[in-house]
């Protein structure tokens, strides 16, 4: 299955230049909306390490916050450079940042970056399927598009 949103960036002629239905735009906000998330991640784990109580819990708690923020911005990184895996993994944390923030139950010190992590990822998912669908209405197929991208390459004269 390929990719719905066009990460690829280059024209139809196999020039360099975005086609017209490409939104560059789009993909710009949606990894500064992944690199807020990855923010909100790290925000959530100074809250555990300043509220500890127990080291074991704390260490687990922190290390998936870690893991999770060094994911999203990585994601972040794709969506920026143009890889079409980036669309899939921004669009699966966006689905999963809500429940993640309801995972802690919206009180006490963590209301806010709960709060905010789960608007933000419902955002972020209707951000690309957004995204996603204008992209298909203009663009047409991407697998397409690579294959004359490909040709476009390889029949260039050397030099």
């Amino acid at each position: 299955m390929t990719s719905c949103l066009r990460w690829d960036g280059t024209a139809a002629g196999g020039g360099t230049a975005p086609p017209a239905g490409d939104s560059w735009l789009g993909r710009y906000l949606i990894a500064v909306m992944l690199l807020t998330a990855a923010a909100l991640d790290l925000t959530r784990c100074g809250l555990v390490m300043a509220a500890a109580r127990h080291p074991v819990p704390t260490a687990g708690l922190i290390t998936a916050g870690l893991a999770a923020a060094a994911l999203t911005a990585r994601t972040a990184r794709g969506c920026r450079s143009g890889r079409r895996w980036a669309g899939w993994a921004a669009l699966l944390i966006g689905a999963v940042s809500p429940a993640q923030a309801a995972a802690s139950g919206f009180h006490g010190l963590y209301a806010i970056p709960d709060t905010a992590t789960a608007v933000l990822g419902i955002l972020l998912a209707v951000t690309l399927l957004a995204t996603a669908g204008r992209a298909e209405r203009q663009g047409g197929d991407t697998a397409s598009s690579w294959a004359i991208d490909r040709r476009a390459v390889r029949d260039r004269p050397p030099g």
